[in-house]
């Protein structure tokens, strides 16, 4: 398995692995069906990407791609040092390492572009995601009250972060 940036010529694969996590989880952003996004918007996505401050890796493995993790920049000069989190790995995937890795990855970049404040949020029932953002030295700061609706139910959120 390689980890890496992501390219524009990833497009497809990368927009095939978002769709296959809106099925196989609902800790994710988008439901099922939900995203609407072409090829052609997701190769400009990344091409803005990688003309900004901010960073997706990618896990590759044989040629597909199975994983990520995006961080957005702060733009304004009072929130440039913090920079948010989103992570996703395929199901065949978890349980090996793999979000470890692209979190120690994630950070060497973070320390070298001057980021002291890494956030993110994650719905108060995934605790696998909790194990792991613990682990990497993230904590709870607060909770996110009916931040989302899934299933037609309520869910809660956490915000954590970690200050490097």
């Amino acid at each position: 398995m390689i980890i890496r940036r992501i390219e524009t010529k990833d497009s497809q694969k990368f927009l095939n692995m978002l769709k296959q996590l809106d099925n196989e989880t609902n800790n994710m952003m988008f439901e099922t069906g939900e995203r609407k996004t072409t090829i052609e918007e997701m190769e400009s996505n990344i091409s803005n990407i990688n003309n900004s401050k901010s960073l997706t890796l990618v896990v590759e493995d044989n040629g597909n791609i199975v994983g990520f993790l995006s961080v957005e920049r702060g733009v304004a000069n009072r929130i440039k040092h913090s920079a948010y989190i989103v992570i996703g790995i395929l199901n065949d995937y978890r349980g090996r390492k793999i979000g470890v890795k692209l979190f120690e990855e994630m950070e060497k970049w973070a320390l070298e572009s001057n980021i002291t404040r890494l956030e993110l949020t994650v719905m108060t029932h995934n605790e696998g995601a909790i194990h792991l953002y613990k682990k990497m030295g993230f904590k709870i700061e607060g909770t996110k009250e009916k931040s989302l609706i899934v299933n037609g139910k309520y869910v809660d959120e956490y915000y954590m972060s970690k200050i490097l």
